[in-house]
């Protein structure tokens, strides 16, 4: 700009005529400016862009350093990455700038094209920024293209239709979810009647309830048809059709396969009704699912049909009579609590091996050595050194207090237990001494009579301590001789 002025006005003071200023002849001249000056403004503008430019590029540069993947690719993102988007968007979305929010969404599409909660984000965010426009382009790509296959997309296009006034387009995300897409899908059929409802339409709701159930009915064995005459009897006493809502909630008697949420409703809807409870509709249902047979899952089925007793227990202490709790009470007693009290507990004490460790050492004297006189073939067993007073105490007193921890479970440990063994007497403390083994004392006796030496008094031999080996008794055997080639030692 400031090129084309400086130029304009050298034009002017050169004399030359602009082809297209014929009429600007009258119009008073532009000041002249030095060329220092041009270039001064020129450099403080360019300047406060560059500046911005770093701050803002300061802001996003954790963000963009984050990004690992840019294109698409059918391998998941990693969560971090996944984190790292929604972070950046919720960073872009504050500025006001709508170009840099739309950049950054297509950028954000391309690497996340298959997560539907991108998609949906776009076009919230546009239709925030009354953008329709743009939010129903990014909604048609999301639900032809890209997820379309996913029935969070469709669902949200359908609320999304209806909230913009397009009905039609509304029913038809319904209709294709629930019947081409996801045949009996129950979300999409709950959500259809109610939109339904809330357009003032009772019989159409009524009419999608209809269509799936009569749909369901034909197949031999549904898992989905149970839940449906649950929602559709909800569903009825609601909008207050209450003899409608207990005529199709007791169509459950007839079916097979019933399961603890289906049981659970059904007596939640019983409680909830004005009219008298039917106490033997839910007395048979009950009955055909605790005695029901189980093939696999027997510790899971074992635990959900005890839930379900107890609370169609909780249902009759509100609601039946003396006769019927009686019923419940007993059953529930026979098939759950005393199963239970039969049952090998899991539950062991935290001591539960040092003692049975203690019962070890004591049988064999040490973990490591076997017991003294317990092999007979044996002859010279090590003697163990004598133990210090102050190391046996030390291991008493630790193990004392391991063996004082507090019963736990429905064991008894008193026969493993000693029960008043001394203190000194505990795992590790060796007594101060141990008995002294006997051995074999080696006789050098002298002959009876000596050819060359007469016999010479020998010194009186001093008596062994107490602490030593005892000597063995005499052996009657034939005097050794003491020099010679013949000598045996022992």
């Amino acid at each position: 700009m400031y090129c084309l002025t400086v130029e304009n006005s050298a034009q002017v003071l050169d004399g030359e005529a602009h082809p297209n200023d014929v009429e600007k002849t009258a119009e008073p001249e532009v000041s002249s400016s030095t060329e220092a000056e041009d270039k001064a403004k020129y450099v403080s503008i360019r300047e406060e862009l560059f500046r911005k430019a770093k701050e803002y590029e300061s802001k996003i540069f954790n963000f963009e350093q984050a990004i690992r993947r840019p294109y698409f690719h059918v391998k998941p993102l990693d969560k971090p990455e996944l984190e790292n988007w929604h972070s950046y968007l919720d960073f872009i979305e504050k500025e006001e700038d709508i170009n840099k929010v739309i950049k950054l969404y297509e950028r954000c599409v391309i690497a996340c094209a298959s997560y539907s909660e991108f998609w949906i984000r776009y076009v919230q965010c546009m239709e925030d920024r009354q953008s329709l426009e743009l939010a129903n382009n990014a909604l048609a790509r999301a639900t032809h293209v890209f997820v379309k296959k996913q029935t969070e997309i469709h669902l949200f296009s359908a609320r999304f239709k209806e909230l913009n006034g397009d009905t039609d387009g509304a029913r038809a995300e319904y209709q294709h979810l629930h019947s081409v897409l996801y045949p009996g899908l129950l979300e999409a059929i709950v959500k259809h009647a109610n939109m339904e409802h809330r357009l003032g339409d009772k019989e159409s709701a009524c009419l999608v309830y209809e269509k799936a159930i009569a749909a369901e009915k034909e197949k031999e064995q549904s898992q989905l048809l149970p839940m449906l005459l649950i929602q559709y009897s909800r569903f009825l006493y609601m909008v207050g059709d209450l003899e409608k809502a207990r005529e199709i909630s007791g169509g459950l008697h007839g079916l097979a396969n019933l399961t603890k949420p289906v049981l659970e409703a059904v007596i939640f809807l019983e409680s909830i009704f004005q009219s008298e409870k039917r106490i033997d509709l839910l007395e048979s249902l009950v009955e055909k699912f605790l005695t029901a047979e189980q093939t696999q899952g027997e510790l899971a089925s074992l635990s959900d049909k005890e839930e379900l007793s107890s609370i169609y227990l909780e249902f009759l202490d509100t609601f039946g009579d003396v006769q019927s709790i009686k019923k419940a009470t007993t059953r529930h007693t026979i098939l759950f609590s005393r199963k239970r009290s039969i049952l090998p507990s899991k539950k062991r004490r935290a001591d539960d091996a040092v003692m049975s460790g203690r019962d070890k050492m004591a049988k064999t004297g040490d973990g490591t050595q076997p017991g003294m006189g317990t092999d007979p073939n044996a002859h010279n067993p090590a003697v163990w050194p004598a133990t210090s007073e102050a190391s046996a105490q030390q291991w008493g007193a630790a193990y004392a207090q391991q063996a004082a921890y507090p019963a736990y479970g429905a064991y008894d440990y008193s026969q493993q237990m000693p029960q008043s063994a001394p203190q000194a007497a505990a795992y590790g403390a060796y007594p101060p001494t141990y008995p002294a083994q006997a051995y074999p004392q080696q006789s050098y006796a002298q002959p009876a009579a000596m050819p060359v030496a007469a016999a010479v008094p020998t010194p009186a031999q001093a008596p062994a301590p107490a602490a030593a080996y005892p000597q063995q008794p005499a052996v009657a055997a034939a005097p050794q001789a003491y020099y010679g080639g013949a000598a045996t030692y022992y």
